[in-house]
């Protein structure tokens, strides 16, 4: 199947080629015909499916013919780096229109903001507390949306915005189509969605769980205190390209990115008390290969859109099965093969438990080699799951697929392999493999 199969406007088509679009994904085979036709749509896939123009799409047909200069396609997502997102995508696919977006977000001034809504658009990305500021200063006039988008409901609702929502839904009187996008369907979601759509097409893309191509692990810790050393090990014995690791706090967040930063990795964290510009700049940095590790928060890491994440790390675990659902959604896009390891402690085990029912299967326990476990033996921390068995580090030569290089021999005394990212300081200029 083709794109231009669903006969989209020529100035549309050109932005579909001007994306680099061939094949539509399954979401966007199965949702665009009923976006098109006009139906409500409840649509359930993982991060990187392609559900930015499943949706995205269809309403920049929509919007090729009809007044102009008024905001008439609302998506609501719930960071700014999602909301962001959306706004680039859409430039690219509105590139031969004549319609316009604007994202709208906290944590920048609104004079940018304020100037675009002045001059006229037809579509407005937003994070809800931002949109609420500017409809309560009299700023937007929603009255005229006759789509609206809710992107990642689920996250919308762990962060507290299911009020702000409903508070939306009252200045968006007279919508025509509804849209509801969520990887999971927790019942407060469930509940809104049975609110809000009416005689939706459901489209489901494989289970609301872990894409398949996702291998996990888990990989027993002592304490807290040793899971930096585990860490560490981990990252000098493993070939990847880029990693995601999870921390449960914006300060560990950070601490642990600078640890990394100072025994030579090139880290970046990301979490909710940075500024967006330094946001915006750990996440290029991330997805242009400045960075090769990113270190997140939950709520800061919704949206990122960075390809061959080869590994996820838990560095802590979630706090709930949706939460390592997101987490994990971070790696094995777009049907590549990706790896979650978590670092666990004896408290996790109930959320083991909880993960594994939504995997339908048991997370395979793992020993690191060349790590120091003192007197503490990884077999006893999960009992009654069968044999410990030792990870093998992937690649060829070396403990991570890497040959012996000069530049890369300092091991700051932990261990003899090739560190995947570690080079001396001072360097000139960043030394990274292909990726993977």
């Amino acid at each position: 199947m083709s794109f231009s199969e669903f006969s989209f406007h020529a100035r549309v088509q050109a932005g579909i080629q001007a994306a680099g679009y061939e094949t539509p994904t399954p979401i966007q085979q199965q949702a665009i015909p009923a976006i098109m036709a006009g139906q409500d749509v409840l649509g359930l896939a993982q991060t990187g499916t392609g559900k930015t123009a499943a949706f995205m799409l269809p309403i920049l047909q929509r919007l090729t013919t009809g007044p102009l200069r008024r905001v008439r396609a609302l998506v609501v997502a719930p960071t700014r780096e999602l909301a962001e997102q959306i706004h680039q995508a859409t430039a690219v696919l509105a590139k031969q229109t004549r319609i316009r977006s604007v994202p709208i977000y906290g944590g920048v001034g609104k004079g940018a903001q304020l100037d675009a809504l002045k001059r006229g658009v037809e579509i407005v990305i937003a994070c809800p507390g931002r949109l609420l500021d500017h409809i309560k200063e009299g700023n937007i006039d929603l009255s005229q949306v006759e789509v609206l988008v809710l992107d990642e409901a689920d996250r919308m609702c762990d962060m507290g915005f299911l009020p702000d929502i409903r508070r939306i839904l009252k200045h968006v009187p007279n919508r025509q189509q509804t849209l509801f996008f969520s990887a999971t369907m927790p019942d407060d979601i469930r509940t809104l969605a049975s609110d809000i759509l009416k005689n939706p097409t459901t489209v489901q893309i494989g289970m609301i769980a872990p894409a398949k191509t996702v291998s996990h692990a888990l990989y027993p810790v002592p304490d807290q205190k040793q899971k930096t050393d585990m860490l560490l090990t981990m990252l000098d014995q493993f070939a990847t390209s880029r990693v995601i690791i999870f921390t449960r706090t914006k300060h560990r967040a950070r601490n642990l990115a600078q640890k990394l930063d100072k025994v030579g990795y090139r880290a970046a964290a990301l979490q909710g008390n940075m500024t967006q510009n330094r946001r915006q700049e750990a996440i290029d940095g991330f997805r242009k290969g400045k960075y090769d590790l990113l270190v997140a928060t939950d709520i800061a890491a919704r949206g990122i859109d960075v390809s061959d994440i080869s590994h996820v790390i838990n560095y802590d675990m979630p706090d709930t099965v949706d939460a390592y659902t997101h987490r994990i959604g971070r790696t094995g896009r777009a049907e590549e093969s990706g790896e979650a390891f978590t670092l666990a402690v004896a408290d996790d085990a109930a959320m083991v438990r909880e993960i594994e029912k939504v995997l339908k299967t048991r997370l395979e326990l793992r020993r690191l080699p060349d790590f120091n476990y003192g007197d503490f033996v990884p077999e006893q921390q999960f009992p009654q799951r069968g044999p410990v068995q030792s990870a093998q580090p992937r690649g060829g030569n070396g403990r991570n697929g890497r040959s012996s290089h000069p530049q890369n021999s300092h091991r700051n005394d932990r261990g003899s392999g090739n560190g995947r990212w570690r080079s001396p300081k001072p360097q000139t200029a960043p030394q990274r493999k292909p990726n993977r």
